[in-house]
């Protein structure tokens, strides 16, 4: 089994900074390259708004960051919480972003802004909370669950208290299933993901809460509980949505993001060489153009 090390500060939904103020126009943070084609021409300023503590969606905004300075232009990072950035972009602030859920989780914000914003579709269909075993784990489904707690030494490993996932679980998937009799762990999500990576190592019997899309699909053996209730939910769509500009402003850019899109393995392979690791980098660049490198010929796809 590879090596793995767990990433300690990532937590789902979590705030990880502070919102930086930021313009489409001339905001500072994350700094893009002299934003000059080949020609010498400037092809523009593209600022991305990225949600704090929601990996997929920094995952893909580095990936766009470093592919659009590629092509020719200056591009910034500035993150926030999940509503600020859609305010930005609504009021022009940000350009775009890369982490809209539908129909489900951020559905207030698209109908809030609804004529502010231009939903570009969904780049990913694969959005889903989850219940997680080992993948040698003696049962399939979350049905069978409790006859088994035994086995997972009647225990459910969560992330934090304050989480959706957490209060599915409590409110939800534990009554619906007859888990009373297990103890439910809340604590984080690193500490979560070092439990299943203990229990792995160990050959030991885990149940776990999880979300797709998240690079412990990756790094470890394990698969989702089957859910006949539907106590967790169907799964949600990631979309991109723009200020109501941009289709002016950068018409191939838009285009390209009209056209995204990223299957959840190689979401997952982008976010274990992120975030699966000892250290916590404040700049991600060299690692995903590292990624960016071995995946060739889907990088030059976005473009295409």
């Amino acid at each position: 089994m590879r090596k793995r090390h767990l990433l300690t500060t990532i937590a789902f939904g979590a705030v990880a900074a502070v919102a930086l103020a930021g313009c489409a126009s001339g905001s500072t943070g994350t700094e893009g390259n002299d934003g000059t084609d080949a020609g010498g021409d400037a092809k523009g300023d593209i600022t991305i708004g990225v949600f704090n503590g929601w990996p997929e969606g920094e995952a893909a905004s580095y990936i766009w960051k470093l592919v659009l300075e590629d092509q020719g232009y200056t591009v910034n990072l500035e993150y926030a919480d999940a509503g600020p950035v859609f305010a930005g972009v609504a009021n022009g602030d940000y350009d775009f972003a890369l982490d809209g859920w539908l129909p489900l989780t951020h559905a207030d914000y698209f109908a809030q802004y609804e004529g502010d914003i231009v939903d570009l579709g969904s780049w990913n269909d694969d959005a889903k909370l989850t219940m997680t075993v080992n993948d040698s784990a003696p049962i399939t489904s979350l049905t069978e669950l409790a006859d088994n707690a035994a086995a997972f030494g009647d225990r459910i490993v969560g992330i934090e208290p304050g989480a959706g996932l957490t209060k599915a679980t409590q409110e939800a998937v534990i009554p619906t299933y007859g888990l009373e009799g297990m103890e439910f762990i809340t604590s984080s999500t690193p500490a979560m993901l070092a439990e299943l990576s203990k229990a792995i190592d160990a050959g030991d019997d885990i149940v776990v809460t999880l979300w797709r899309p998240h690079w412990a699909y990756d790094a470890f053996p394990i698969r989702d509980l089957e859910d006949p209730e539907g106590t967790l939910g169907d799964a949600e769509s990631i979309h991109t949505f723009t200020t109501t500009t941009f289709a002016e402003e950068f018409p191939e850019v838009n285009e390209w993001l009209t056209n995204f899109t990223m299957d959840s393995d190689t979401l997952y392979s982008l976010e274990n060489v992120m975030y699966n690791r000892d250290d916590t980098p404040s700049d991600y660049t060299n690692i995903v153009r590292e990624w960016m490198d071995g995946n060739a010929d889907y990088i030059s796809g976005l473009t295409s």
